[in-house]
């Protein structure tokens, strides 16, 4: 998810279009928050670990 939402925030950059920029800071916010609630320990809908 982190992933997804780097090449959608470069890709949006590039091509100046601003609902990719936004939809990437969204993923990568939330990709960053469930990665850190699963190394935490944290179950994250339903699973220990999340990648």
């Amino acid at each position: 998810m982190v992933v997804l939402g780097i090449i959608l925030l470069i890709v949006g950059f590039l091509l100046k279009i601003a609902i990719l920029w936004t939809i990437g800071i969204i993923l990568v916010v939330i990709g960053a928050i469930l990665w850190v609630l699963g190394t935490l320990g944290h179950a994250v809908f339903g699973r220990r670990h999340y990648w």
